[in-house]
C-alpha cells in the first residue's frame, strides 16, 4: 500500500456552537479521484478548506502529503491546485494575463510560466482565446480557464469544489473530459459535488456526507450494490388515484410512494412488471431504469429540501 496523500482521523470543524464536520475519517490515495457527495450544508466545503490548509482543524488529525496543515500550511498550499466554487478570475484582463499573474504568485520564472501557459491553453481548449478578455467568455470557458490556472504550478493534488455547477450539459461533459485527462496523467483529484452523474462518471471512491457526518463510503458501483437494488420501476398513476399499500405489497424489495410517482426497487424488473400486470393496477405510465447513485443518495440523506 502506498502512503495516503490525505489522511483524516476524527476530523472535526466547528464554527461556534455549530458543528460543520463531525468526527469524520477518510483517506485519499495517490492518483485516484476522490469525491465528497452531499446536500447543501453537509460539510463538504468545510472539509475541503481544511485539506487546503486555509481553515484550521478544530479537533482530530489531518495530514496532507504527510504534513500537518497547522504547521506546514505554506508547504501544502505550494503543492496544491485549487478550483473554488466561484471562478475568481480577473475579468478585465486577458486569458494569458490571468494565467501569467497566477504563475508569478508561485515565484515561477517568466520563461517557464510562458511555456506552461502554452501547454495549459491547449489542454483547456482555449488556445484561440489567448489574447481575449475574460469577461465575454462563456461560463464553460471561464471554468476551463480556472482549472488551467490551478494547474500552473503543476500540483500534486487538485481540489475542485463543485466544478460544474451552473454549466450547461455540453460544458459539463467538456469539463469532465478535461478532468479525466488529468486523472490519466496521474494527478490526484478531490471533488465536491451534488451531481450524482458527475460522481458516478469521475470518482474512483467517494463518501456521502450528511449533516457533517459520513453516511457511506465506497466506489460508486459498490455503493449502488450495497444500498439499493439492481433496477427501479417508476409508476405514475392517474391524478387523484391514491395508491394503497396493500396494492403494492410484495411487488418489490422496497416501495417508495412519492407525490408524483411510486418507485419499486427490485432485482428483476421483468418479474415486477409481470406481477403488476396480474394485479391489473390502474397505471398511467411505467419506466424501467437501472439503480443509480442518486437512489443511494436519497435513501441515505432523505428527500427533504436543504436550504
Amino acid at each position: 500500500m502506498t502512503e495516503a496523500l490525505v489522511r483524516a482521523t476524527n476530523l472535526t470543524k466547528r464554527f461556534g456552537d455549530f458543528t460543520a464536520v463531525d468526527s469524520v475519517d477518510f483517506t485519499v490515495q495517490p492518483g485516484e479521484v476522490f469525491g465528497f457527495l452531499g446536500p447543501n450544508g453537509a460539510g463538504k466545503s468545510s472539509t475541503m478548506k481544511m485539506i487546503g490548509a486555509v481553515s484550521p482543524v478544530t479537533e482530530g488529525e489531518l495530514s496532507v502529503f504527510g504534513l500537518d496543515p497547522a504547521t506546514d500550511g505554506s508547504a501544502i498550499r505550494h503543492r496544491l491546485g485549487v478550483v473554488p466554487q466561484e471562478n475568481l478570475l480577473d475579468t478585465e484582463l486577458t486569458v494569458f494575463e490571468n494565467l501569467f499573474i497566477y504563475g508569478r504568485y508561485f515565484d515561477l520564472p517568466k520563461t517557464l510560466i510562458r511555456e506552461r501557459i502554452d501547454e495549459l491553453l491547449d489542454f483547456a481548449q482555449l488556445a484561440d482565446r489567448r489574447e481575449d478578455l475574460v469577461d465575454p467568455l462563456s461560463g464553460g470557458m471561464k471554468r476551463r480557464l480556472t482549472i488551467a490556472r490551478a494547474l500552473i504550478n503543476q500540483p500534486d493534488l487538485m481540489l475542485l469544489d463543485e466544478p460544474t455547477t451552473g454549466l450547461d450539459p455540453q460544458a459539463r461533459h467538456a469539463l469532465w473530459d478535461r478532468l479525466y485527462r488529468l486523472k490519466q496523467q496521474g494527478v490526484t483529484l478531490i471533488i465536491t459535488t451534488h451531481y450524482m452523474d458527475e460522481a458516478e462518471q469521475l470518482c474512483d471512491r467517494l463518501v456521502i456526507m450528511d449533516e457533517g457526518k459520513i453516511a457511506a463510503e465506497g466506489s460508486p458501483r459498490a455503493l449502488i450494490d450495497g444500498y439499493t437494488t439492481r433496477e427501479v420501476v417508476e409508476l405514475r398513476f392517474p391524478v387523484g388515484h391514491e395508491v394503497g399499500e396493500s396494492e403494492l405489497d410484495g411487488l418489490a424489495k422496497r416501495v417508495e410512494v412519492l407525490p408524483d410517482r411510486t418507485l419499486l426497487y427490485t432485482d428483476s424488473a421483468e418479474q415486477t412488471l409481470a406481477d403488476l400486470t396480474e394485479r391489473a393496477l390502474d397505471v398511467e405510465s411505467t419506466i424501467v431504469r437501472r439503480a443509480t447513485l442518486e437512489d443511494v443518495f436519497l435513501r441515505l440523506t432523505g428527500r427533504s429540501l436543504v436550504d
